[in-house]
């Protein structure tokens, strides 16, 4: 309880049982994205950085793009989040984001390019993958990692707890998200002064 309290100090931005930080950003399909336009329906945001071991883990695997798919079937709206700044790994331009999730058969709802790092501070986006969960009421009820298995071997994923669609499940439940803040793991993101 007290790790759990501790952690949930050290959060900035996104702090679950609080709104979420507003944002509006511009997406790889080039239309302004703002939280307001998904009332009424939970949003996941996952940040994200093709070039770090811990997402490879992830999309090598098919990990996400099953939860992206589930999420899609069930009225989710999940949305990437690059906060990679111009230069530095992980930076996309919306052509190059694109042909990233063609590549790897991923379907995000939007993919948010957000290298001026704003909409990542003000979430407090520490790593990628960084994950968030949002409800309906624009209310923040998951902040953290994906699984309990901090490492890049993708044979970990059979074994790991996801917290993610564990969360999406008990709210999809009516229930309280139990795990509501996680260390987020992976690589740290890639901003603009970092």
């Amino acid at each position: 309880m007290l790790n759990a309290f501790v952690s949930l100090l050290a959060l900035v931005g996104a702090i679950p049982g609080q709104p979420a930080p507003a944002f509006s950003e511009m997406s790889a399909e080039g239309t302004e994205i703002s939280l307001g336009q998904f009332d009424g329906k939970t949003v996941v945001l996952e940040w994200t950085n093709d070039g770090c071991p811990f997402v490879q883990k992830h999309y090598n695997s098919n990990n996400i793009q099953l939860l992206q798919k589930r999420a899609a079937a069930e009225g989710i709206v999940w949305i990437q989040v690059i906060s990679s700044a111009e230069g530095k790994q992980g930076y996309a331009d919306a052509a190059r984001a694109k042909q990233l999730n063609e590549a790897r058969g991923a379907q995000p709802a939007h993919v948010l390019l957000d290298a001026d790092g704003s909409m990542g501070r003000a979430y407090g986006a520490k790593t990628t993958p960084h994950m968030f969960i949002i409800d309906g009421e624009g209310i923040v009820r998951y902040n953290g990692a994906i699984d309990t298995i901090p490492t890049a071997d993708p044979e970990d994923i059979q074994h790991a707890q996801n917290y993610v669609s564990t969360a999406l499940q008990q709210m999809k439940n009516g229930g309280e998200v139990v795990t509501k803040v996680s260390k987020p793991y992976g690589c740290s993101v890639k901003y603009a002064d970092s």
